[in-house]
């Protein structure tokens, strides 16, 4: 399956520092986005150590591990384990963290993995659908009943994340394979964009006569509602 594809990332109009970070693969075979956590050094550090670790395992071990999901589980957690060695060596990033959301493309399939808040859109047509869910408290309880949208948007946990890389404890890696077909435009992107962008606008900007333009348009809104924190968006246009 051949794509085009786009990245842009940036810092936001309130932020000193993008802790952000995105990889796309030059052969398109993956993409990757995480938004990271634990202070400006440490959050820049924790985004920067899940991409390289995880793209460099990814690509290291493309040929030898037949089994796509054992290697998507395996390069994040060694990107889990690499972010908790630099923890280890620097007391100062110790509380150090990041999201991670990844689109893979293999063997005539499609795969996502994410761990925590980024997200994954697909755009057919005119429709956009979320293809991941976010592991943070407040999707817990809209699961469990507990809250309605309205009050998730505005409930003061709403950004508290259940599962993370950088943690001992990681318990969760979410990965599955998705449905996509040619003509889709796939969103890879961190909560800088969504927490400023309605849903209907998103679709909108994605349908941009290119990706270029389209990842343009989707972090200047984002900038233009407020820009309240980085704002990172991969953008893969099936062919």
């Amino acid at each position: 399956m051949k794509s085009l594809f786009a990245g842009l990332s940036d810092k936001g109009v309130v932020r000193s520092a993008n802790q952000d970070a995105y990889h796309i693969d030059p052969d398109g075979r993956f993409f990757i986005v995480a938004d990271g956590m634990g202070g400006h050094a440490g959050g820049e550090e924790a985004s920067r150590i899940a991409i390289e670790t995880a793209h460099t395992y990814l690509s290291q071990h493309w040929e030898s591990e037949p089994d796509t999901k054992n290697l998507l589980v395996q390069a994040l957690i060694a990107s889990n384990d690499a972010i908790i060695a630099d923890q280890e060596k620097n007391i100062q990033r110790s509380d150090m963290g990041t999201t991670v959301v990844l689109l893979l493309f293999r063997d005539d399939l499609v795969w996502s993995a994410h761990v925590g808040d980024s997200r994954l859109y697909r755009l057919r047509s005119d429709k956009l659908d979320a293809i991941t869910e976010d592991d943070t408290w407040v999707a817990r309880a809209m699961k469990l009943g507990q809250l309605n949208a309205e009050e998730a948007k505005v409930h003061p946990l709403r950004h508290v994340l259940s599962h993370c890389l950088g943690r001992r404890d990681l318990r969760q890696i979410n990965i599955q394979t998705q449905d996509i077909s040619s003509g889709d435009r796939i969103l890879l992107c961190s909560d800088g964009l969504t927490e400023e962008v309605p849903h209907d606008e998103i679709a909108t900007h994605l349908q941009s006569e290119t990706i270029e333009a389209a990842a343009q348009a989707l972090v200047d809104a984002a900038k233009m509602h407020g820009g309240s924190d980085n704002i990172t968006v991969v953008i893969a246009a099936i062919e």
